[in-house]
């Protein structure tokens, strides 16, 4: 039987699927992680997880993004050969126009993050068109389709082999995991596809993650078939590497790991992990010819009420005044929050401002004795100051970490994840100091800042570099004035009690 389905009924259920997942997580998600919450011994895998929870439930009653990265879309559309269209787009344009729409929304605008002439001169498309679509043509009369919204520090994050036929898939995921490092923001999901072609391979690791957090009823019932088996191995074993949220060490680095296989050629096994971070934003509607497909909003009631407590042990920071020895005091694992004045600046401010110093030209902005925070935020609506602004991965701005500290005479950088060895002893060099803010916090984070306004370069939009003024914004000292970092300490402090049987992962 034919059906027919109209041009507006997909735009309209593509720009609601999208709005929809920048403020609600998944159910599963959030019970999954709560239960996580609820189980963790590490004290700043916990805050970490508080954080995350509690931004969760503003998100969900404030209607704003979960994480300032609203994402790359991934579309997989299922197209039933019954149906005809009312339409005079093309379906990748119909897409893209509910695209464009979500990201558009007044009330909720989206942060435009998709480049073009991406080895070029990477100019904002400004409305986060075009989608990664797939699709597949099946017997029916339904348009069937999974919207996912991918951050791009997760996205960062995946892996690929092609292993010999006799290796092992679990030592190669369990060699990949820890130099994934924490930039994906666990705790979070791991898709692996394993099979098929180099390409096939990636494509079912992007759709295993799009399937509901179940590991627990799969514990209870135990593996039906190998990928299966895997997932519970994996499982056990990931967790057993004692990441822990955030790279902070603890007892979950993962909520669930998905399997996804396809027949492969004798001389291949082409494997894939591609990690969802934090924000795991993804919907599912099917079109029938019957209106728009539109999200059904879930129920508060299945969001844990968490409190987050700075602690007795907290150290309040006045950024405006705080010295080189101040920062000297700090510890790694210390919770600071910050008060005062800070300035902002990620890829492309820092790629400027490096290439300004190295011809002799002076910054807009004097950095001296002030810290940098790796951001791009969400354009604020109605009274905000500023959108979600949470921080961004921390690594890609190592190779400029010595220049700044040394050249502009910056104390300081708050962002996500740990740093590498170069950027770690160019802050031990300089008795400098890197802080963590929570990577999937980005609401949470926004409501500390109580001014913003753009210093230098405006015509890099999101990442121009601002000053914003902030009041008790939460930081874990990740790496000290010494160079100790705790994203190195605490995986291995936690690794170890898990292998001595002293704490169990699940």
């Amino acid at each position: 039987m034919t059906t027919v389905i109209r041009q507006a009924d997909l735009i309209d259920s593509v720009a609601d699927a999208l709005q929809f997942i920048s403020y609600y997580h998944p159910v599963d998600f959030i019970q999954a992680l709560h239960q996580a919450y609820e189980r963790e011994a590490n004290p700043a895998a916990k805050d970490a997880m508080a954080q995350i929870l509690i931004n969760s439930r503003m998100c969900a009653t404030g209607h704003r993004p979960i994480c300032q990265d609203t994402g790359i879309v991934t579309v997989f559309v299922t197209v039933g050969m019954e149906v005809q269209w009312e339409a005079d787009m093309s379906l990748t344009d119909m897409v893209n126009e509910g695209v464009r729409r979500a990201y558009n929304h007044p009330d909720n605008v989206l942060r435009a993050s998709i480049l073009e002439d991406p080895d070029g001169a990477r100019k904002n498309t400004g409305d986060n068109t075009p989608a990664v679509i797939h699709y597949n043509i099946v017997p029916g009369n339904t348009v069937d389709v999974h919207v996912a919204a991918k951050g791009g520090g997760s996205e960062a994050k995946t892996k690929f082999a092609m292993l010999n036929p006799s290796d092992s898939v679990v030592d190669w995921v369990l060699e990949m995991v820890p130099k994934m490092g924490a930039g994906w923001c666990p705790p979070g999901m791991l898709g692996i596809g394993i099979g098929g072609t180099a390409e096939k391979a990636m494509l079912l690791a992007k759709e295993a993650l799009l399937e509901p957090v179940d590991i627990q009823e799969l514990q209870d019932r135990g593996a039906a078939n190998r990928a299966e088996a895997l997932r519970l191995e994996l499982f056990d074993k990931v967790n057993r590497l004692g990441i822990g949220a955030q790279g902070l060490g603890g007892l979950t680095t993962v909520l669930d790991i998905k399997v996804k296989d396809y027949p492969t050629h004798a001389a291949n096994k082409a494997v894939a992990i591609i990690p969802n971070c934090a924000a795991t934003r993804h919907a599912h509607f099917t079109l029938t010819g019957e209106g728009p497909a539109l999200q059904t909003p879930p129920s508060l009631d299945d969001w844990p009420e968490v409190a987050w407590e700075a602690g007795d042990s907290v150290r309040r920071v006045n950024l405006d005044t705080v010295t080189r020895e101040d920062v000297a005091s700090w510890q790694p694992g210390d919770t600071l929050l910050l008060s005062g004045k800070m300035l902002t600046g990620r890829d492309a401010a820092h790629k400027k401002m490096v290439d300004m110093l190295a011809s002799g030209e002076t910054l807009p902005v004097d950095m001296t004795g002030r810290f940098i925070y790796y951001v791009g935020p969400v354009d604020p609506v109605r009274d905000e100051v500023v959108g979600p602004a949470g921080p961004t991965t921390a690594t890609r701005m190592d190779k400029f970490t010595r220049t700044m500290l040394e050249q502009t005479g910056l104390l300081g950088m708050i962002g996500k994840a740990e740093r590498g060895p170069a950027a770690i002893e160019a802050i031990r060099d300089n008795e400098s100091v890197y802080l963590m803010a929570v990577g999937g916090a980005a609401y949470l984070v926004a409501q500390a800042i109580k001014s913003a306004k753009v210093l230098g370069f405006p015509e890099l939009g999101m990442e121009a570099i601002y000053e914003f003024e902030v009041k008790d914004m939460p930081v874990t000292v990740a790496v000290d004035s010494r160079g100790e970092s705790v994203h190195q300490t605490g995986p291995q402090i936690w690794k170890a009690k898990i292998e001595e049987g002293v704490l169990t992962v699940s």
